[in-house]
């Protein structure tokens, strides 16, 4: 049963219930010695406090989005099959134009509260080792006749640790609040690519690529990305690209734009950081060399010392401490062509939820709009 259906929902609040009644019901019935009684007693109790922490757990697990089987809440599931040493570019010695397509089985998405239009494929990664799902969601103009020949533009979203692949659309509804106004043309049509970043157990990737345990990056920017460009008429380059991220994943889409102009043109990041060792769990913040490598911060000045500062466009948004000083960081170290723009969320807007990100939606896409073109 999925931790985030409605069965599991529903079967939670029938616990709570049948946990409350059966105290009032058999309290003063239970027959037997003094000691007997007790236990029966205090095992109701028990019964009912552990379906009202179910409850609240299920309640704030559905609203955010954090965990999608019981595999990834207690780190049972597997999705990495090898983790190759592939090289500074990611690509261990391989040429994507040489690969053969990787043409994908796609079905509607198997959760309803993502709304409609979503629908999702199970990935095997040639180049990263890593597996999981893919949801994609496709702009009101994809099947439009006056479209067919052309090719649109592409945000991959990516969540907050922990995270799922679902949170965009389930808790951020970004496919309900967009298709109205792409529909009017308010907004540029995107195709949306939400792909598992929870692929490694109790730890957060940092979206790195480590030999010999997960190649997270190559995972999000080769196979996800050349899986798309295979199966959907989306534009192949880096014009055409953007990532979008809250809080770790705000952190991985300015850390991935910035590491990979050869793929990317923009990103968003909302409520994130620079230093990745903020995140208790990040695998990266735990390695000073990565620390250091996957930094924002680091690979901006590392490529303007080189003379090649990134054709890069961000979009950083947070509230004082929570994102705002690392958008600044960036901003004032940024030249041309990289562009660092930053808004500051007021401190009293809702802190660190998916509340204040669902409602920068429409702002961050018209921003998007104004960077890529298909």
């Amino acid at each position: 049963m999925s931790l985030t259906g409605t069965p599991f929902f529903l079967t939670s609040l029938a616990l709570l219930t049948a946990a409350v009644i059966l105290p009032l019901v058999l309290w003063g019935r239970i027959a037997g010695p003094p000691l007997i009684r007790t236990l029966a007693r205090l095992l109701m109790l028990l019964f009912a406090q552990v379906t009202a922490i179910t409850v609240v757990f299920v309640l704030v697990n559905n609203a955010n989005n954090l965990y999608d089987t019981w595999g990834d809440l207690l780190g049972t599931d597997s999705h990495i099959q090898a983790a190759q040493d592939l090289g500074p570019d990611g690509l261990g010695g391989r040429k994507l134009k040489n690969e053969p397509k990787q043409l994908q089985r796609f079905r509607p998405a198997d959760d309803a509260r993502m709304g409609p239009g979503v629908q999702m494929t199970d990935l095997k990664g040639r180049i990263s080792g890593v597996s999981g799902e893919v949801y994609v969601w496709l702009p009101p103009q994809y099947n439009d006749p006056a479209y067919r020949n052309k090719k649109f533009p592409v945000v991959e979203l990516l969540p907050g640790y922990p995270g799922s692949a679902k949170a965009w659309y389930g808790a951020l509804h970004v496919g309900e609040q967009l298709r109205p106004l792409m529909q009017r043309g308010e907004i540029k049509p995107f195709i949306l690519v939400s792909p598992r970043t929870n692929i490694l157990t109790g730890a957060d990737t940092g979206c790195v690529n480590i030999p010999g345990k997960v190649n997270a990056d190559s995972w999000l920017t080769v196979d996800v990305r050349q899986m798309v460009i295979d199966n959907f008429r989306a534009g192949g380059r880096p014009d055409s690209w953007a990532l979008a991220g809250y809080s770790a994943g705000a952190h991985c889409a300015a850390k991935l734009a910035l590491s990979h102009p050869d793929r990317y043109r923009a990103a968003v990041a909302m409520s994130g950081y620079n230093d990745p060792a903020l995140e208790p769990d990040s695998l990266a913040g735990k390695d000073p060399k990565l620390r250091i490598e996957s930094n924002p911060l680091h690979i901006l000045k590392a490529a303007n010392a080189a003379g090649r500062p990134p054709r890069t466009a961000l979009f950083v948004s947070g509230a004082a401490g929570d994102g705002y000083q690392a958008g600044i960081g960036l901003q004032q170290i940024a030249k041309r062509p990289t562009t660092v723009t930053v808004q500051q969320i007021a401190a009293n807007a809702g802190g660190h939820t998916t509340a204040v990100w669902r409602t920068q939606v429409p702002e961050i896409f018209r921003w998007l709009g104004l960077q890529v073109r298909s």
